[in-house]
């Protein structure tokens, strides 16, 4: 299953600048604890990582379970140093990925 992600941050920041970064990813989020219609359990199809790198550098990341919701919206701040590319990357259960790159404007 492909992911749509969205990630938002300000366009243009001065360098130095700590701006708040929002990130959402439209996933299901199957816990496997669930039975369907069949009777059966479905299967457990969970997004479990999400990491943020500025540049390169490790910014944020988190390690996500059984508890969230679907459609798992995550909320960080980054101190933006000078202009660069921040990457956020999901990885998930039954081979899920995701990068998704956008570019921050340092005045």
């Amino acid at each position: 299953m492909a992911l749509r992600v969205l990630v938002n941050v300000p366009a243009r920041v001065r360098a130095g600048d700590v701006v708040e970064v929002r990130a959402l990813a439209q996933h299901p989020m199957e816990t496997g604890y669930r039975r369907g219609s069949d009777g059966e359990l479905l299967p457990r199809d969970l997004i479990r990582q999400m990491a943020a790198r500025f540049d390169g550098e490790d910014v944020f990341s988190a390690q996500l379970h059984a508890a969230v919701s679907a459609n798992p919206y995550l909320v960080f701040w980054l101190k933006v140093p000078r202009s660069g590319v921040l990457t956020v990357e999901w990885r998930g259960d039954r081979g899920v990925a995701h990068v998704e790159s956008v570019r921050i404007e340092a005045a």
